[in-house]
């Protein structure tokens, strides 16, 4: 089971990825955004920090509205933002936080996608809510793998920047190695020529679970097994060509994005330590009376066993007497023993690969059509 400080750091590097710094930031002229920023990308920060900017609270609902995590945006910007915890959507118990900030003209974008989540091994895994991938996945290959589904085109590979990948080595789960990769993308929304960078970091962390050699004649041995599971977070921003280097250097500043709240971390990991605790807890109280309950039988049998030895015995004794009485309580004796809120919150869709039948989550703006085909947020048609 993972530990506390595992937990924590899984939460922290899903929330904070690529840590509250932002975008990569890169000069206009070698960033390869497009242009030097010039008048229409001078216009972009003007405008937006000409109101400043302010502080979006994402409260965790399941303890008393407790602020999860804040994203700092332009004052004018605008924003929406989620926490994901438990169940189908996480393939696991941990949080990630899901947030959007988007231009006043709407052109103009920067989201945490939902996490993807997968396991694979020998050992036990989650059965439902998990990505159908049954083996490691590069960085890389998921950064082609996210483009595709988001209708992006192809993908220009980038060189990640040292500070990142320290930034994800800082917030990695212990035992495992983070993978990040990132590249520019050039697509059409609403017949605008756009320009986006996506980056990718895939986290996954290895269980190994112990064997039992068996003392038991018909138990079988139980061999030693281990289990990957894997987390994939998603960060991408979008704008017009020609204006993604002046976004970029907008959410540059480290005070820009977002910021865990250390204080509601702690206490959601010591919320699931409690819970795993008890359910311990009521696994070692089900197994203490299982095992009183096979000793109480247990006693019981030998009891009448050695009940039906005494009255064997006594029976030998008694049997010259050739009573009738005798044997029929022998005969009695031996008788005895014989017995589509957030998808709409999150200006999303969920479609279904007709010929797959996976489904997906692809934001609203991608064209479903081919044998892709949307339906409900729950799967359902």
């Amino acid at each position: 089971m993972m530990g506390t400080k595992g937990r924590l750091a899984t939460i922290l590097i899903a929330i904070t990825f690529f840590g509250c710094k932002g975008p990569v930031q890169t000069s206009a002229a070698s960033s390869g955004d497009g242009g030097s920023g010039g008048s229409s990308g001078g216009g972009i920060l003007a405008a937006a920090f000409g109101g400043g900017t302010r502080s979006e609270n994402v409260m965790d609902t399941t303890m008393n509205n407790m602020v999860a995590f804040s994203v700092t945006v332009p004052a004018n910007w605008k924003f929406q933002g989620t926490l994901f915890q438990g169940g189908l959507e996480t393939c696991d118990s941990n949080a990630f936080g899901v947030w959007r900030a988007s231009s006043p003209d709407g052109k103009s974008m920067i989201e945490q996608l939902p996490v993807m989540l997968w396991a694979y091994g020998t050992g036990p895994k989650p059965t439902t809510g998990c990505l159908p991938i049954n083996g490691p996945v590069p960085a890389q290959n998921l950064l082609r793998m996210v483009a595709k589904q988001m209708n992006l085109g192809g993908v220009s590979d980038e060189q990640v920047p040292a500070s990142d990948v320290a930034e994800a080595q800082k917030y990695a789960a212990p035992g495992s190695t983070p993978d990040l990769a990132q590249g520019m993308v050039h697509y059409q929304k609403d017949s605008v020529a756009m320009q986006g960078r996506l980056k990718v970091s895939v986290d996954c962390a290895v269980r190994n679970f112990p064997g039992f050699h068996s003392i038991l004649r018909g138990m079988p041995d139980r061999p030693a097994t281990s289990t990957d599971r894997c987390t994939g977070a998603v960060l991408f921003m979008a704008a017009p060509e020609g204006q993604l280097a002046a976004v970029t250097r907008l959410w540059a500043p480290p005070a820009m994005g977002p910021h865990t709240n250390n204080d509601w971390g702690w206490a959601w990991v010591k919320r699931k330590a409690d819970q795993g605790n008890q359910m311990n807890g009521a696994m070692i109280a089900g197994a203490d009376a299982r095992f009183k309950a096979q000793h109480d039988a247990i006693a019981r049998t030998m009891q009448m066993q050695q009940q039906m030895h005494d009255q064997f015995l006594q029976t030998m004794q008694d049997s010259t007497n050739g009573s009738i009485a005798n044997a029929n309580a022998s005969m009695n004796a031996r008788t005895t023993a014989a017995s589509d809120m957030v998808d709409y919150s999150l200006n999303r869709q969920t479609v279904m690969d007709t010929t797959t039948g996976t489904i997906y989550k692809v934001p609203n703006q991608v064209t479903v059509g081919g044998s892709l085909q949307q339906v409900h947020g729950n799967g359902q048609p």
